[in-house]
């Protein structure tokens, strides 16, 4: 069967509703107002029904047009990525490759994955988001990152296992916290000040990872909130691979809780669009799970 609908007449009827009239789309279409009308009456004609009903001053989707607008909003994004996935395969190596990571995943890991992939071709481009929790999967989301590693995968994605993180609570080794010369329960930290880093995602919520403490610093990156620990401004829960150094260094300290006290994150590597993903996402992301795989058999040898 022979498809009556053009792309440009599902996208009138998108933009349309998305804009709240016909004039508004006209603009974002780069279109005359008469052309936007005539493409979703046209629409309406050749379906047999109509998407839009007049309620007071204002034109409604009617039930049917719901659907409609619902259908056309998929049919467009598989169409602009099925344009995508067309380029790439085209152009090669692509020209640029976008990644999102959370700041708790070892970013020396990475920066040796950069740099194998501009053995094999240097001309393209690494743009690299270091996102917190949220921030990664609203990257991934939105279709700003090409690939993604996060702690989660969102609804409709699939990914692949990377690694197990373990955290571990820590402060500078002269801490009140470890003066108390015995095993540590929650209530020892409710008077002493937690650093926790913000969120990046726009809708922040890090109530799940906060601690019951009367001070608390909010930080933006995971640096800052190490070296305040290391400089004996509070508590917190680190990965262990993040700092090694400072705890070979004797500039953190594990605090020595009753129950362990450890927390545990599997990471996951997430691609934004499989059948789109060109030859140089594939390679960094072949490169990411070879370096991960060698970093835990070191660290388990």
């Amino acid at each position: 069967m022979s498809a009556y609908i053009t792309l440009e007449q599902w996208r009138a009827l998108v933009a349309v509703v998305d804009t709240g009239s016909y004039a508004n789309a006209a603009l974002a279409l780069h279109k005359s107002q008469s052309s936007v009308t005539y493409a979703v009456q046209k629409l309406e004609s050749l379906l047999g029904v109509s998407a839009f009903e007049v309620q007071g001053r204002k034109s409604e989707l009617t039930s049917t047009g719901q659907l409609l607008y619902r259908r056309a909003v998929h049919l467009l994004n598989e169409a602009e990525a099925l344009e995508r996935a067309a380029k790439r395969i085209s152009a090669g190596w692509e020209p640029e490759i976008r990644i999102a990571a959370d700041i708790i995943f070892p970013s020396c890991l990475l920066l040796d994955c950069f740099a194998e992939l501009a053995k094999k071709s240097p001309h393209t481009r690494i743009e690299f988001i270091e996102s917190v929790m949220g921030g990664t999967l609203e990257a991934l989301l939105t279709g700003q990152v090409d690939l993604a590693i996060a702690a989660s995968i969102p609804q409709g994605f699939i990914g692949r296992h990377l690694m197990q993180l373990r955290f571990i609570p820590v402060t500078h080794p002269e801490h009140a916290l470890h003066k108390l010369n015995r095993p540590l329960t929650v209530r020892d930290l409710e008077a002493e000040r937690h650093l926790v880093i913000r969120e990046s995602g726009s809708k922040r919520n890090t109530n799940n990872l906060l601690t019951n403490t009367s001070q608390r610093w909010t930080v933006g990156h995971s640096s800052t909130s190490i070296e305040a620990v290391a400089r004996g401004y509070g508590f917190a829960w680190f990965p262990v691979i993040n700092i090694e150094q400072q705890l070979n260094d004797g500039k953190l300290k594990q605090l020595p809780f009753k129950d362990g006290g450890e927390r545990f994150a599997s990471m996951y590597l997430i691609f934004a669009d499989p059948d789109a993903t060109g030859p140089g996402t594939r390679y960094l992301a072949e490169q990411i799970e070879k370096m991960v795989s060698q970093m835990c058999a070191s660290h388990k040898a």
